[in-house]
């Protein structure tokens, strides 16, 4: 495997990049800068503290430094030849781009699922997973929080898709920021969602930062991540998730009468 400096320092780079600037500018908005506009936005009322707050930090930048050598492993070892990535765009059809990123969004909500379960067996939940859900509240800097083993296991999830799924090197970054910030959102201790969307098909099918929230205070049950249906499918979603989550739009939309009062 010959790189040189250039190759392993790019993909390093743009990890920490995407971390920092997608976290720390949702951390930024919502944690300093509107935190009296979004006081009714907050699922928990208590706040993280600054120790948790840069434990969540250094475990996310040693998340960011695997996936950069899984990153490296793939574009640069013997492996790539095992892998469906391709170069030139015109191999598919442009619309297999943001196809393929939705499949690779699919696939990874399947593979995390059934991983994320796992590791809160209790032979496993110690040693793996505990490193994570010491973010009880989570803020948007425990997205990547991992302990190495758990790191390991969720950057897998790249060389297991494009094992799978024909991707250009767009689509890949695309899928990378793109699961990203949903990962952000999911951790971000605020509900964003419109009025509207409880009321929409969406709302049925994908989750909110209120189910992910829900997990890491309850620990258990709400282990999809991108996506609802493995969760009821399988019966593990908190039985509390939609009272929760309206429990939380009530108060950021609240009937006429009761803002009248």
């Amino acid at each position: 495997m010959n790189i040189d400096n250039y190759n392993y320092l790019f993909p390093l780079l743009m990890n920490l990049i995407r971390y920092f600037l997608v976290a720390g500018l949702a951390f930024f908005i919502f944690y300093k800068l509107f935190v009296v506009f979004f006081k009714s936005n907050k699922i928990q009322t208590r706040d993280a503290g600054r120790k948790e707050l840069l434990h969540e930090i250094i475990q996310s930048t040693q998340t960011s430094i695997i996936l950069t050598i899984v990153t490296i492993i793939i574009l640069y070892s013997p492996l790539r030849e095992y892998t469906q990535l391709y170069n030139n765009i015109y191999d598919y059809s442009l619309w297999w781009i943001p196809v393929s990123v939705f499949i690779a969004l699919v696939v990874h909500d399947t593979y995390f699922y059934f991983m994320h379960r796992s590791l809160h067996h209790p032979k496993l939940f110690k040693i793996i997973h505990l490193t994570h859900h010491k973010s009880t509240n989570p803020s948007p800097w425990a997205s990547y929080s991992f302990g190495f083993i758990e790191g390991v296991l969720e950057v897998m999830i790249a060389p297991v898709i494009l094992l799978l799924i024909p991707m250009h090197p767009l689509s890949l970054v695309l899928f990378t920021l793109v699961a990203f910030i949903i990962n952000v959102y999911g951790h971000l201790g605020y509900e964003i969602m419109p009025k509207w969307f409880r009321k929409s098909f969406l709302f049925e099918i994908t989750n909110t930062s209120v189910h992910h929230n829900l997990h890491h205070e309850k620990f258990n049950g709400n282990y999809g991540l991108y996506f609802r249906f493995w969760d009821r499918l399988l019966k593990t979603e908190n039985p509390d998730y939609v009272m929760r989550y309206d429990e939380v739009q009530s108060r950021r939309f609240p009937t006429e009468s009761e803002s009248t009062t």
